[in-house]
């Protein structure tokens, strides 16, 4: 039962106590872990007891609400093992080996030389690198080959940009993520790949590799509209629609548009979105106005606009756009602040790192679409 202190504390100061209630979780995890690990409650006298308590060693760990300080429990004669600290540490120890391959290549600037020192590691060598590569690569490795084991009906695509050192100077590169959404309502990350652009030839390849990996019924993939990802769609997935994300869609129009406009045509398009006479409307209107790459922006892609209706009315509202890829988006930019990547493989460890953190927090949480309702 939680601590009423650590309640009325949440209640007073929402962030603090939020901060409180977490650590007083985390130190209870770890708690009985220890316990299932020595089979034995603390000053417990039992046969079955195979190792006696050694107090306590102090250990921080990052959040999202700020860094704790918890209590991590030590064994006289055995090593204690906890779960709780591995999904953090695989993001950190990704994030060091990005900042120090760069020291070590002679490629930093005075920036990163001061992350280097305020992290305590100006002495690490180079075969310390190597080894945490190493352990990063096979977590990645892994990850990206692991067999697709559900149905996936609704594929969402979507990239990122980067900035990776390729041949002595540094190139935007594109983070290519699809999540699926499989057969029992779970959101899964199902891959990712580093690649030149967003050309069709790199997404079929990407589709390829989660088709030899397993990825079957597959009916509607939402992404924006880039040309490349409508190609390989088309070509990958037969028999399945393809829906352009209408907050994209947005955002394509604006831009062929005065800003001052932007409020007006805004409201128009979401008219239009939710009836379709309106949306021919609205062409007429730009083309009339001078803004016929507006106008060509909405018919080239008016097909794929409503494709989403044709799915149970429990699930448009989050199958019309890529909103539910946001928070990867949000996740990758903020902990890539680093600035760019001594290399395609150092920037795997650490983007392939946050998304196994992301995947591993929805598939132990609530489901994001009830499949069995119409």
């Amino acid at each position: 039962m939680i601590p009423i202190d650590l309640i009325e504390d949440y209640l007073v100061d929402q962030e603090d106590g939020l901060k409180k209630l977490l650590t007083w979780f985390l130190n209870l995890v770890m708690q009985l872990e220890a316990m299932d690990q020595i089979e034995a409650e603390p000053y417990e006298r039992a046969d079955s007891r195979k190792a006696h308590r050694n107090g306590y060693k102090d250990r921080t760990l990052k959040t999202r609400v700020g860094e704790l300080n918890l209590k991590k429990p030590q064994f006289r004669e055995i090593s204690f093992q906890t779960k709780v600290f591995d999904r953090y540490s695989r993001i950190e120890k990704a994030l060091i080996n990005a900042i120090v391959e760069s020291y070590l290549q002679g490629v930093s600037t005075r920036r990163v030389k001061d992350i280097v020192s305020r992290l305590g590691i100006e002495d690490l060598s180079a075969s310390s690198v190597s080894r945490i590569a190493k352990e990063l690569d096979e977590k990645v490795d892994e990850f990206l080959k692991r067999p697709i084991e559900h149905p996936i009906s609704y594929l969402f695509v979507d990239a990122s940009y980067f900035k990776v050192r390729t041949n002595s100077r540094y190139v935007t590169k594109a983070f290519l993520i699809v999540v699926g959404i499989r057969d029992d309502g779970y959101r899964e990350i199902l891959g990712a790949r580093i690649a030149d652009g967003e050309d069709e030839l790199f997404w079929s390849g990407l589709f390829q590799d989660l088709k030899d990996r397993g990825l079957s019924g597959v009916q509607l993939v939402i992404s924006d509209g880039h040309k490349g990802i409508q190609k390989a769609v088309e070509k990958s997935f037969l028999g399945a629609s393809w829906q352009m994300c209408h907050v994209h869609l947005v955002r394509a129009v604006l831009r062929n548009v005065a800003k001052k406009y932007h409020k007006e045509i805004a409201c128009k398009l979401k008219a239009g979105l939710e009836d379709e006479n309106k949306m021919q409307e609205l062409i007429q209107d730009l083309e009339s106005r001078g803004y016929s790459k507006a106008a060509d922006t909405i018919e080239r892609l008016q097909f794929s606009l409503w494709n989403y209706r044709t799915f149970p009315s429990s699930h448009q509202r989050r199958i019309r756009t890529t909103n539910g890829l946001e928070r990867i988006n949000k996740e990758l930019k903020r902990r890539t602040r680093v600035g760019a990547f001594p290399s395609d493989q150092s920037f795997m460890r650490l983007g392939v790192s946050i998304l196994i953190d992301i995947n591993e927090e929805w598939m132990t949480t609530k489901k994001y679409l009830t499949m069995d309702m119409d």
